[in-house]
């Protein structure tokens, strides 16, 4: 690592029964069959918000998980992020109990328009003062296509291409269509915006176009905070270009830190600062008080993990059915139209032949990322470990049983991190961007291209009637 930095934290969810780990909705201790109510959302906020954390990193997926047996039994049956609904209408009301926590939402841009999720991110720009970001995706599943009328989703990096274009139109919307002063509000003249200072976004893209004035007026930020999640090799050079935060997995530290390594490595070729961008983990920790408690606590969790769910999770991110494979069978390199970084990471970046079986159970062999079981001491010891070898950032904590898992990290993991002086004891002032940014200012850096498309102040102005 070559800069001292505090370790930054993102609770990881899902507006779903079940998330990362497939079956743990079943625990007698997990409120997550309540995920579709305000009250669990409104608890879970105010916990991550106690602990300080970052953020909520809200992922979601457009599309059912029917690669495993061809079918969408399997995810129905064990609530395999089925049902899920859509995380943006949750944010208004988490963010009315807090004051400070971020909120990362995933929004497929592949059946959006920039027209449209621009206004919605505007206003949740503007509803939570600032405290919004998108974590950019273009969606792998053809169920989801199918759904939206196509006959399968785009190739995979064409996906990146579209992504390309939408940014475009955003990126015009967000910062070139309304100018610093256009809004006014003054009453005594009765003039609300002065249109001088509105513009016309023309865009004509190969895969996206607009014509028209962004509907909102500019949020806090404009530019909503950019996550994305690819880290495949086309995935790395759109997050270089574009992202601010980037969640990575990579079940060893070599693995991640390779890919930490390469993306810091191509922010650089696009004229940005490689720590202008900030890299979380995911990350699956279970503490206890003791570290024989929390050994007690993994084979009671991992009791309720269900393997064939979580096969047909891994079947629909990797594209490969492995309803066809023994639990003996090494998992073999092959292209898809899905996350191709984590067939890569099962595969030729892996040390050792990961088996199908392995993936299925809750533990270390099965993590995508770092899995850290222990005391308060052994897993603040591991997550700084993973930090200083690998050169992240800090992580999102994956769920687990919720809201136990959370409680407990808050509750035990956060002072200990406070006591080494690795993690803050109060949140900075600021939106999203400046608390993650600090000194930076609530808009995107100068080198970032979105910034490119900022409007000089015109020189025009409506006069107000007192002035005429």
């Amino acid at each position: 690592m070559t800069r001292p930095r505090e370790l930054r934290f993102n609770a990881f969810n899902m507006t779903a029964p079940s998330h990362n780990w497939a079956g743990l909705w079943s625990h007698p201790r997990d409120a997550s069959i309540d995920y579709n109510t305000l009250d669990y959302w409104v608890d879970y906020a105010r916990t991550a918000e106690r602990g300080l954390l970052d953020g909520i990193f809200l992922a979601d997926v457009f599309g059912v998980y029917d690669v495993y047996g061809g079918t969408a039994d399997t995810a129905a049956l064990h609530a395999v992020q089925l049902p899920n609904a859509d995380p943006t209408l949750l944010v208004s009301a988490m963010a009315l109990v807090t004051s400070n926590l971020g909120f990362g939402i995933t929004s497929n841009l592949t059946f959006e328009h920039p027209y449209q999720l621009a206004r919605t991110f505007s206003t949740l720009d503007h509803l939570t003062k600032g405290r919004i970001g998108w974590n950019i995706v273009t969606g792998y599943l053809d169920s989801g296509a199918r759904g939206m009328g196509l006959p399968a989703g785009r190739a995979h990096d064409e996906r990146y291409d579209a992504a390309e274009d939408f940014l475009t139109a955003a990126y015009k919307l967000w910062e070139g269509s309304w100018e610093d002063d256009a809004v006014r509000r003054d009453r005594g003249s009765r003039v609300f915006t002065d249109p001088a200072k509105l513009h016309r976004v023309l865009h004509d893209g190969p895969y996206f176009k607009v014509d028209g004035i962004h509907l909102a007026e500019p949020s806090p930020q404009r530019t909503p905070l950019l996550y994305q999640a690819g880290t495949s090799k086309r995935g790395r050079a759109f997050a270089a270009r574009h992202s601010e935060a980037i969640f990575l997995n990579g079940q060893t530290k070599p693995i991640l830190a390779r890919a930490v390594h390469e993306i810091r490595e191509a922010a650089k070729t696009y004229g940005r600062d490689p720590y202008d961008i900030r890299l979380f983990a995911g990350a699956t920790v279970i503490v206890a008080p003791t570290r024989s408690e929390a050994n007690d606590l993994l084979e009671d969790y991992a009791r309720h993990v269900d393997q064939t769910g979580q096969l047909a999770l891994l079947s629909g991110w990797t594209g490969i059915d492995f309803s066809t494979y023994r639990p003996d069978q090494p998992i073999k390199y092959v292209e898809s139209n899905a996350i191709q970084s984590m067939v890569e990471n099962f595969t030729v970046r892996s040390d050792r032949p990961v088996n199908v079986g392995d993936l299925a159970r809750l533990s270390r062999a099965g993590a995508r990322s770092p899995f850290v079981v222990g005391s308060p001491q052994d897993v603040a010891d591991e997550l700084i470990a993973w930090a200083d070898e690998t050169d992240v950032d800090g992580f999102n904590l994956f769920r687990l049983v919720a809201p136990e898992s959370l409680n407990a990290f808050v509750d035990l993991v956060v002072p200990e991190l406070q006591s080494r002086g690795v993690y803050k004891t109060a949140y900075r002032d600021g939106t999203l961007r400046e608390k993650l940014f600090p000194g930076r200012g609530p808009r995107l850096h100068t080198t970032h291209p979105g910034a490119s498309f900022r409007r000089a102040p015109s020189t025009t102005a409506l006069q107000s009637d007192a002035a005429e």
